[in-house]
């Protein structure tokens, strides 16, 4: 089979082929280094003052000059005046003006709108992702020149400025003019009205003069009917069906409305973004009338609108809902374990009360022993799994003895006194799992009855110095290498330095 060689790509300016170690690539072609230069100057050029035009090398000047803007104020197109007859083009000139080529047409949406030549990006202006020539980015009917300030795209994909934008497509009638602004009569002739008052003032009385110039000037209020031109099913104003324009639209949850449209559907009362209501039929309403039609409804709320009214509702409904009906909450049952502890009814988010994780109904939510009304701040959960205030809480499961009486005081009843309980155990509840109850006593224990040294817990009565008994407290608590507190002299004595100078650990010099 023949050697074929590899097609090598060939550079535009000279027509040989370009090799990877000697390319320079501009506008999707590739140049040989020596050929990388401007067109009209030959100017070696790089990648920051490179401009490409159809296969054609440029530096950034002599492409101004060639393909920008020109006119008053952009001199040869380079920014400036310059005085450049235009013979390095070579090209005929007149008058020491250049002479264009013939503009290269586009294919068909992909140019200018307007001329339908290429658009290249030194001369382009953009609006609304379509690309115009600078010179061809004006007004489509004053023919003023546009900017992103000024330029308005009308519905029929033209451009115009701000005033005749106003004039052809903004609203009209009394106190708009013609769309401008302003009230326009170009309809009448000022002039030939002006002779007609003139001439018939000898025929007419001033009275009646005047009651005729009055009538003739006096603005004709006219409404412009938005529902003639019908839009596309499910893209016009939901009201009407009409095309709505830029000039009168009115947005509600992405919907487009017309001005005059905007109404409460019940009312009829004109809304804006602070009172205006959508409703679930997809239709706008005022507050008012979107409480009486979608918002709760019973004693209390009247009709949804804040204020009570009966005239919808009979006297059986009026008292089943009184405040003072008793409802019972144990009817509608829950599955098991999911309702309220007490009463096992079904418990809604408008009667909740948490406590431990459980729901329970708020009339539910009282002592079990006193029957007392709780909240967050006095509620206890007690081993039982039922809620207590802290007195009952506290003569249930709390600590007694000397000291705690049956709390909250110590009362002596007889003559006799106040029995001692000098064992530091308790004698009855049940026992904890290992490492889960009291370190001493090995009793479970309580809330209500809690103290903490070193993640261990103990109850309160035996919170007490392993040596001398004495009650402790964070102040002088101290915990032993064997698991049980001291206070600070004990713990001094068991586990504190010895010899001179320390004694045996409680700070003074013995001999012994």
């Amino acid at each position: 089979m023949p050697f074929k060689p590899a097609d090598n790509p060939k550079c535009p300016k000279c027509g040989k082929s370009v090799y990877a170690a000697e390319e320079r690539v501009a506008g999707g072609h590739k140049f040989h280094k020596q050929c990388f230069k401007c067109g009209m100057c030959g100017k070696m050029l790089d990648s920051t003052n490179c401009a490409e035009h159809e296969s054609e090398l440029y530096c950034k000047n002599c492409h101004g000059r060639k393909y920008g803007p020109k006119g008053y104020g952009f001199g040869g197109g380079a920014g400036c005046l310059s005085m450049d007859t235009g013979a390095q083009f070579q090209g005929e000139s007149t008058n020491g003006h250049f002479e264009p080529k013939p503009m290269s047409k586009a294919p068909e949406g992909e140019g200018c709108p307007r001329c339908g030549g290429f658009v290249y990006m030194a001369e382009q202006m953009l609006a609304r992702g379509r690309a115009y020539h600078k010179g061809c980015f004006k007004c489509g009917e004053c023919k003023k020149g546009l900017d992103s300030v000024n330029c308005c795209e009308g519905p029929d994909r033209n451009i115009y400025c701000k005033v005749c934008y106003g004039k052809k497509f903004g609203p009209k009638g009394y106190g708009y003019g013609q769309g401008g602004g302003a009230l326009q009569c170009d309809s009448t002739n000022i002039e030939g009205l002006l002779r007609q008052s003139v001439w018939f003032s000898w025929l007419w009385p001033l009275g009646n003069l005047v009651a005729w110039l009055n009538d003739e000037f006096a603005p004709k209020p006219s409404a412009v009917d938005t529902s003639a031109i019908k839009a596309s099913p499910g893209q016009g104003c939901p009201r009407c069906g009409g095309v709505v324009f830029a000039a009168e639209q009115v947005l509600s949850k992405g919907r487009e409305w017309h001005r005059k449209c905007y109404k409460c559907h019940d009312c009829s009362k004109t809304l804006d973004s602070i009172i205006a209501c959508d409703g679930p039929d997809r239709d706008v309403y005022c507050k008012t009338c979107y409480g009486k039609k979608w918002g709760p409804h019973g004693y209390g709320f009247a009709c949804g609108s804040g204020f009570l009214q009966t005239d919808c509702m009979s006297e059986e409904q009026l008292a089943s809902q009184k405040p003072m009906v008793t409802i019972d909450t144990t009817v509608i049952k829950a599955p098991l374990g999911q309702g309220c502890p007490r009463c096992g009814g079904m418990v809604f988010a408008a009667e909740q009360q948490l406590a431990k994780g459980t729901m329970w109904h708020k009339k539910c939510f009282n002592c079990n022993e006193c029957h007392r009304p709780l909240d967050s701040m006095i509620a206890c959960d007690g081993p039982d799994r039922e809620i207590h205030c802290r007195a009952c809480y506290g003569k249930l499961f709390g600590p007694k003895g000397f000291g705690f009486g049956h709390t909250p005081t110590l009362v002596s009843t007889d003559a006799q006194s106040a029995p001692v309980q000098t064992d530091v155990k308790p004698a009855n509840g049940p026992k904890a799992k290992d490492g889960k109850g009291c370190t001493r006593c090995g009793y479970a224990v309580y809330e209500a009855e809690k103290m903490l040294s070193k993640n261990r817990i103990w109850h309160k009565r035996c919170f007490s110095c392993f040596d001398c008994h004495k009650s402790l407290d964070s102040t002088n608590l101290n915990d032993g290498p064997n698991g049980e507190i001291y206070c600070r002299g004990c713990y001094g004595r068991n586990y504190g330095p010895r010899g001179v100078g320390f004694g045996m650990g409680a700070g003074a010099l013995t001999m012994a």
